[in-house]
């Protein structure tokens, strides 16, 4: 490496500028100054981000020109420049790099002696390390793009200068704001946030930070932006009260992602605390924030849990012990050394020091960290590999380029395109340990430090690292710490969350802000914005999050509407068998053969089979039982009803016929009345035989008899597949043969009491019909109830049983009360002609009509002429028409 040249401060285009000689010239630009006042381009010194950002360049050329592993026998020079922040003072100052490139045309000038003028010839700067400002590096990167100079800058972080195009000869060591974006994206994710606001500093880092988060929210869909606030370059008086004002107006946006430079964070700060917020929003700020102290300082709890971020850095140790070792005698090539000192140590350099009135001198003495606090400046790190990506660059080309050590021809017009080339292709560990590497646009990887602003309880405040961003985020949730030492969470959403079994309904240009709507009826929460219906055999579980099976129910045993049927029946099959038992026993006796001993056992079995059919009726579905209940279910009243039918019948055929001869009617022996009867009751056996071939016998699960309003009481009953009318297919049958019955039983009404059953029959049929005209009305009117099963099988079952009930009592009790308590009444009596019981029934007849014509005194008057003297009237007498010879 060769010596340090000292500098003519006689030159005025150096004065604000440092000069190193090489063989290659890298430019660098740096804030050395801040912004000045209208008029006037700088204002004053910035001892951190100016002088120790400038100082690591320097120091990093100092240790590449040492390293005989890197770019051996090549020195690298400088050309620095001071961009005094702004980003057209620095285009200015940035043509002194292209000066070079730019050839002065000499044609026209002529010296005194005729001789053609020789130009000095400016120093070929090869690439630039900066700027810092994203405003400053873009300026700058339009320029620099036409003379095909390559810049690495080692703080600007806009996301328009990823764009490859329009920027293809700019590169960074620090990630772009757009990786920033995503990483505060994933925060206010893992927050659980998803109504923020956005505050921005006007300018390119500002906007460009607030649009990138912006888009990302666009497309992840999951974060709402309330509103996005602005702070102008120049705010006006009360600016930022009316900034926390207008952030007030959605209270519920706590959260606020700021990319604000650190005087309007400052301000900001100090706004929510005047306007006692302090608190209530919850700061998300970018790295313009990072872990400074002098945002904060005087607003802490303003501050208090602001979560900010940080490009992931290192102390560079080697930088702060070669720091602390300049002096104004060993660092004369920093022209702006001599203004840090005086600005470093509150003193005054001679007569012509910048710091006027400064109540001392400087000796000259002072050493850095020990007269004065130092810590190393931020991105120190990042402008050390910055030199060192370029470094690692010319030493490839060099290597492929030329064949021995030191500078040769090839390099000698180096290519500017050609260097970008291996500036994106290195790959090294940098000053911190970590990979300096370049994507396709030349940003570098995104790895960042997250910190919160905490106040422990000793009132100390300190930014505590809670986790970091690598392309994902991992936080530490429990190191996390809110106002007051809360560690609960807070909240920074539009619309709380809605209870399982609840639909958003999203408000309309609004997509975080919801109503609840709660799923009803048979509906459940398919997603967060729907509600489905649940299939028919399904209701909504209990969080109405899905759908479960309806209960299936039955009409169990032990439920009254079993029990009362079922008690009936008993009876009713227990007084039936012993009726049965008592006719068999006294089979041969008069009462019995008098009833019609075939005809009463057919008519006793209808009535059992009708208490019998409770039985299958109330039984569990299956089926055997469906089957019985397909049988059974009108076959009981077909065998009472066609018994009944074919005595009336008898009876009325017997005295019509004796109406007109004497001669006995055709078809009225047991035989034939048991064929008849049988007949009948072949009918409907026939019937149900169709029916089980047209539809064979099955269960069924009925899904709408008890599907109410409320899901909860929803079930499902289990039926035979028995529909009503089928239902009244299968006892309309017997009810016609009831009521063909009923008319015979009305046509004979006037047989006198000693002729058969005629009367306790027709009592019989009229108390029946009545039965069944009540059963219609109480079935089918139960038809929309809930409990319509159980209600419709009591009511058919005691229908049926209280038919059987009525048959049993009218037409066997009194016999059998006969038979059993006043055998002597059961005696054989004589028998009569045909003859004489055509006479009675004729004699009967008119008398009848008579009555209904004359005085009571003439009746009785024909009454006594017309009757047998035979006949006694006194006597109660069983005659049986089987009896009589026909």
């Amino acid at each position: 490496m060769g010596p340090w040249r000292p500098f003519r401060l006689a030159q005025p285009e150096h004065a604000h500028s440092i000069r190193l000689d090489g063989d290659i010239i890298l430019g660098g630009l740096f804030p050395v100054h801040a912004r000045g006042e209208r008029g006037v381009p700088c204002g004053e010194l910035k001892k951190e981000k100016g002088i120790h950002r400038l100082e690591a360049m320097l120091f990093a050329i100092d240790l590449i020109n040492k390293d005989p592993d890197l770019l051996p026998n090549v020195t690298l020079g400088a050309r620095v420049l001071d961009t005094c922040s702004r980003d057209t003072y620095a285009l200015e100052q940035s043509l002194t790099f292209v000066q070079a490139l730019i050839e002065r045309d000499g044609s026209d000038v002529r010296c005194a002696n005729g001789d053609p003028p020789i130009f000095a010839k400016p120093d070929k700067v090869v690439g630039v390390i900066g700027a810092a400002a994203s405003s400053v590096s873009i300026m700058v990167a339009n320029i620099l793009r036409l003379f095909k100079i390559p810049q690495v800058s080692y703080a600007s972080t806009a996301p328009e200068l990823s764009d490859n195009v329009r920027y293809d000869f700019f590169s960074r060591v620090v990630p772009p704001d757009s990786y920033q974006a995503q990483a505060m994206m994933d925060i206010v994710t893992a927050m659980g946030w998803n109504y923020v606001s956005t505050l921005a500093s006007e300018g390119n880092y500002g906007e460009s930070g607030v649009e990138a988060f912006i888009h990302i929210s666009r497309e992840s869909g999951g974060v709402c932006i309330a509103q996005s606030v602005k702070v102008p370059r120049e705010p006006r008086p009360g600016e930022f009260d009316k900034t926390i004002q207008r952030l007030m107006e959605t209270p519920n946006a706590r959260a606020v992602i700021m990319f604000a430079n650190e005087d309007d964070i400052r301000r900001i700060l100090d706004a929510a605390k005047r306007n006692n917020q302090s608190g209530h929003f919850l700061w998300v700020g970018s790295d313009s924030w990072g872990s400074k102290i002098s945002p904060v300082v005087g607003q802490e709890k303003a501050a208090e849990g602001a979560i900010t971020i940080l490009p992931k850095r290192a102390s560079v140790d080697a930088f702060d012990r070669y720091f602390r070792s300049r002096s104004l005698s060993n660092n004369r090539r920093n022209v702006w050394f001599a203004e840090f000192w005086e600005e470093n140590f509150g003193c005054k350099l001679g007569m012509h020091g910048k710091k006027p009135g400064s109540p001392k001198k400087c000796t000259g003495l002072e050493k850095v960290g020990r007269d004065s606090t130092y810590e190393q400046e931020g991105k120190v790190q990042f402008v050390m590999d910055a030199v060192y990506a370029v470094a690692h660059a010319l030493h490839r080309m060099h290597r492929d380029r030329c064949s021995g050590p030191g500078l040769c021809a090839a390099m000698a017009n180096m290519d500017g395109k050609e260097l970008l080339s291996f500036i994106r292709a290195v790959n090294f560990n940098g000053s911190a340990g970590t990979p300096v590497t370049f994507n396709e646009n030349g940003d570098a990887p995104g790895r960042y430090d997250i910190f919160q602003y905490q106040i422990n309880n000793q009132s100390t405040t300190e930014y505590k690292v809670i986790g970091q961003w690598t392309n994902q985020l991992h936080l530490n949730m429990e190191a996390l710490q809110w106002a007051s030492g809360d560690w609960s969470l807070p909240g920074s959403v539009c619309s709380l969350p809605c209870r399982t079994g609840e639909r958003k309904k999203v408000v309309k240009g609004a997509p975080c802000c919801w109503h609840c709507e709660r799923c009803e009826g048979y509906h459940f929460q398919a997603s967060q914005f729907t509600c489905e219906l649940c299939s028919y055999e399904q209701r909504p579980d209990h969080n109405r999050t899905g759908c479960q099976p309806i209960p299936i129910i039955k009409l169990e045993w032990s439920s009254p509407w079993a029990v009362v049927p079922v008690f009936i029946s008993v009876l009713g099959i227990i007084a039936t068998t012993f009726v049965i038992l008592t006719f068999v026993r006294h089979n041969d006796t008069p009462i019995v053969r008098a009833a019609g001993r075939e005809m009463s056992y057919v008519l006793l079995t209808g009535i059992f089979l009708c208490y019998v059919i409770t039985f299958p009726m109330i039984a569990a579905p299956d089926v055997v039982v469906c089957s019985f209940r397909r049988i059974f279910l009108g076959l009981g009243m077909c065998f009472s009803n066609a018994a009944l039918l074919t005595k009336t019948n008898r009876i009325h055929r017997i005295f019509e016929q004796g109406k007109k001869a004497v001669t006995a009617p055709r078809f009225i022996s047991p035989t034939s009345q048991l064929f008849i009867t049988f007949f009948l009751i072949s009918l409907q056996l026939l019937g149900v035989l169709i029916w089980f071939a047209a539809d064979p016998p099955h269960t069924f699960v009925d899904f709408g008899e008890q599907r109410t309003q409320d899901p909860e009481r929803a079930r499902g009953v289990l039926k035979c597949d028995i529909s009503d009318l089928s239902l009244i297919c299968s006892l309309g049958y017997s009810i016609l043969l009831m009521v063909t019955c009923t008319v015979y039983a009305i046509k004979t009404r006037g047989v006198p009491e000693t002729f058969n059953e005629a009367k306790p029959i027709g009592f019989t049929m009229y108390t029946t019909c009545i039965i069944w005209l009540a059963f219609i009305p109480i079935f089918f009117g139960t038809a929309q109830s809930a409990e319509r099963m159980y209600i419709q099988t009591a009511t058919l079952t005691v229908s049926l049983s209280l038919s059987a009930s009525v048959s049993l009592g009218m037409l066997y009790m009194p016999k059998v009360y006969t038979i059993l308590l006043h055998p002597e009444l059961n005696v054989p009596k004589r028998k009569r002609s045909f003859k004489a019981i055509v006479t009675v029934a004729t004699m009967t007849s008119k008398l009848s009509q008579l009555a209904a014509e004359r005085p009571n005194g003439e009746v009785k008057t024909e009454l006594c002429e017309g009757v047998e003297p035979t006949v006694s009237s006194t006597k109660t007498t069983y005659v049986s028409y089987t009896n009589h010879a026909i």
